[in-house]
Parts: C-alpha cells; structure tokens; sequence
C-alpha cells in the first residue's frame, strides 16, 4: 500500500496527469505533432477578411512570412523571408497600412524601412521569436563590457541576424557592425573580418549561433575551436578573458526553437526510411546537421532548389513545417516526393499565433479607420538600427 492510501487519499485526474500515469485525450490535441492545425472558428471568416481587405483597397498592403499557415497565406499581397518581406513594404510607399503576418521583429524591421506616415500592423501583440528573445539590449551591452575588459571589443565587429530585434540592430549600427540574413551571412562576415587587420579580427555573431558557427566552418573554413559561445546567463558569459582572446568567432548563445531540435539521428532515419532521399536543410540547424545534409541554404533556397528539383527526386526537408507542407503539395503533381525531415518536431508556435481571427479583427479595424497593434521604432533606435540594416544593403 503506497503512501497516499495509508492517509486515505486518493490521486487526482490531475496529479495522474503530471505524473504521467493517465492521459486525457481531449486535453492533449496538437501534442502528436506534425499534426493538423484546428480549422478556423467561424466559417465566415473567409469571407470576412476577402471583403475587409476589399473595403481598404490599395490603403492596405498585406506580408505573408513563409512559415504562415495557409489560411493566412491566401491574403498576403506577398510572400517571403523577413527581409525580403520588409523591403516589400519600403518599395510601396502607397500603401497606409502594412499588416505583416509574421512575427514581431519583423514588424519593426517593417516599420524601420517604411515611412512614419506608413502603420505597420502586427494582427496580434503575442508573435513574437524565441531566437530574437535569447538577446536582449541589457545582455548585448553587458557582453560588450565583458569583451571590453578582456581588451578585445576594439578588435571585434557584432553582426546580427535578421532575426533579432530592434534594439539589437541598433546595438549593432553603434558599434560598427551590420545585419545579415541567412543568404548572404557569407558576405556580412567576410565584410566583418575585413575591417579589421589581417588575422586580428573577431565577429560577435547574434543571437543564433547555429548560423554563426555552420557560416564561419561551411563557407569561410574556419575550424570549430576557433568558435566560443558566450553564453549571457553566466558570469562573463562562461568565458575566460584567454578564451575570448583566442576565439574569431564569438557566437551568443541562442538557437530556432524549431531548426535547433531536428538531429543527426533525424537525417539517419530518414535516409534509412526513403532511400535516394535528398537532405535539405536550414542554416540554422545544428552544425552536426548540416554536416550531414546533402544542400543547406536560406529559406528561399530551398523553395528554388525544390521548384528546380528534376521529377521523382526525393526530398526530406529540414525547415519549418508549414513551408514544407505547401512545397510538399504544390510539388505532389510534378512526381516530387518532398517530407518533413523529423517526425516530432511542431509547427513554429509563435508564428502561428498569426491565424485566421487575428487577421480578420486586423483588417476589420483598419477597414473602420481604427489602427490596432501598430508596431514603433522609436527614432534613435529605427536610425542606428537602420545604420546596420544599411551596411548590409551595401554588401557586394
């Protein structure tokens, strides 16, 4: 007899649940992932967006990030990464309101290239990225002081992805640095080690390390001991001043939510599962991953090297799963066999908070002459964030 029927207690449905000894069917949908997305809650709402976006016209100009669901991606003006989407937005001045269907470091990079008589409208509040969460303006200036007193931030260029927020890019402008995107993180760190001295260089790589590390050992042959990561919840990072010292590439330690947990076991098995299969893979996947993948590129390299893909190629994918699915499907009739590369991993969480209700209520308060969710830069972050974002333009 245990200890609970000694006292004459008996175990709750809940206390069942966490420990793990019972299940709740109806409390655990989207567990078994990938999975469906649940379907719209009003089946007018289809309708209801068509005529909001019809009411506004030219006025209103929609982004769609391809890691959208479908039901979002049906009404965006133009799909693509977050750069390309943001300068989408700069090249239509017209327009008085942006929605972007994405997430929130991709509205102020929006709204940091549109003009101030521009809004930018993120259709809900909560979107945000776990990657651009793991840097903070307070971590990032913190690090700085640390590479200060180690004597080597005047030999240090910071560079940040895309995928990192306003105040980060500005950090970045500030101290000489520039933005990359996962296409050209090639040219921005060539660019970065070039301003300084043969050999004395070092880049401070934010917030994704994954990217930083497969950039520098991939394309620029470098070997991963001349890697560090420094890690902001430890004192000096968890590093020491000879450590940094010795390091070319200091990576923060930040990762994908979804990229970071596909593994090397995940490209075994898939192999083993499809034979002749293609591995095609993200950037910002580990670097074991990478290292055994057949193609790594951005996002808008695999949808060229898929829609490239000769008939009855076989493709596992190592990206977001809502991009995979679409390619998956709009591929099906051309003989291209395409999978999502692991079997447990989720569709991007935050990302997904951009549904169907949210876009709805969006474009329906624009419609009415209410601006709801705008997000701003304020003006000195927007102009030393815009200082970075403008050194990477001017990559060669």
């Amino acid at each position: 007899m245990n200890t609970a029927q000694t006292l004459g207690v008996e175990p709750t449905p809940l206390a069942l649940l966490l420990l793990g000894r019972n299940a709740d069917a109806a409390s655990e949908r989207g567990v078994d992932c990938p999975g469906d997305l649940p379907a719209p809650s009003d089946p007018d709402l289809v309708e209801r967006a068509r005529a909001a976006k019809a009411r506004l016209g030219d006025r209103v100009f929609v982004l769609g990030h391809h890691y959208q669901r479908d039901e979002v991606i049906q009404f965006a003006d133009v799909t693509g990464d977050s750069f390309k989407l943001a300068r989408d937005a700069a090249a239509r001045p017209e327009a008085e309101y942006i929605v972007f269907c994405g997430v929130h470091f991709m509205a102020e990079s929006a709204d940091i290239l549109t003009s101030d008589a521009q809004s930018v409208v993120l259709p809900d509040l909560a979107a945000g990225c776990s990657m651009a969460d793991m840097a903070t303006g307070e971590q990032v200036a913190e690090a700085w002081d640390v590479l200060t007193d180690a004597g080597v931030a005047a030999d240090t260029v910071p560079v940040t992805y895309m995928n990192s927020s306003a105040d980060i890019k500005a950090f970045t402008g500030r101290h000489g640095g520039t933005v990359c995107t996962s296409s050209n993180a090639r040219r921005a760190l060539e660019w970065a080690f070039g301003q300084r001295p043969e050999g004395a260089g070092k880049v401070l790589f934010l917030p994704d390390q994954h990217l930083g590390r497969n950039t520098a050992v991939r394309d620029l042959g470098m070997s991963l001991d001349d890697c560090v990561v420094y890690n902001p919840h430890r004192p000096n990072g968890g590093l020491t001043a000879d450590q940094l010292r010795r390091a070319r590439m200091i990576l923060w330690r930040g990762h994908c939510s979804v990229h970071g947990r596909f593994s090397l076991d995940s490209v075994e098995e898939v192999r083993a599962r499809i034979p002749g299969v293609q591995v095609l893979v993200h950037p910002e996947c580990k670097h074991e991953v990478v290292a055994a993948a057949d193609h790594v590129g951005s996002t808008e390299h695999i949808i060229r090297m898929l829609d490239a893909a000769p008939a009855g190629s076989k493709w596992a994918v190592g990206t977001e799963l809502n991009l995979v699915r679409r390619l998956a499907n709009r591929y099906a009739p051309e003989g291209k066999e395409i999978v999502f590369l692991d079997r447990t991993v989720c569709f991007c969480s935050t990302m997904n908070r951009i549904d169907l209700p949210h876009l709805v209520w969006a474009l329906e308060s624009l419609a009415d002459g209410r601006v709801v969710n705008r997000i701003e830069v304020d003006a000195e972050t927007e102009h030393f964030a815009k200082v970075a974002l403008e050194r990477m333009l001017a990559l060669p």
